[in-house]
């Protein structure tokens, strides 16, 4: 190969990469979660709605549901650093996304009624 066709070609290639679209772009963000407009209460929420909390995936929100129904519910928000994997700082990210009822006292911590 000669000069001028080496020029040639790296003319050509220079080109072809130039009109093509940039393959590197930079991927579109996923789009952020749905923010939540009331807390989710420990004392009443399901496993499937526990799990997007912050944090908390399926098998901790087990956890959660295992200890309220160990402990007839939650008194105070504080109680779910009593859950196994949730700490200090786990609860004050979750903190203003969570509430709690009072748990019914015709209720025992099965939830079956007395």
């Amino acid at each position: 190969m000669t000069r001028r066709s080496i020029a040639l070609a790296a003319a050509a290639l220079l080109l072809c990469l130039a009109s093509m679209p940039l393959a590197a772009q930079k991927p579109a963000a996923p789009a952020a979660p749905a923010t939540r407009t009331e807390p989710v209460d420990l004392n009443a929420a399901t496993a499937a709605q526990l799990a997007v909390l912050p944090g908390i995936g399926p098998k901790t929100a087990q956890l959660i549901i295992d200890y309220r129904q160990k402990n007839g519910g939650f008194k105070k928000i504080e109680e779910i650093m009593n859950v196994r994997g949730i700490g200090e700082k786990s609860f004050l990210k979750l903190k203003g996304l969570i509430t709690v009822t009072p748990v019914r006292s015709d209720r025992v911590a099965g939830g079956a009624i007395r």
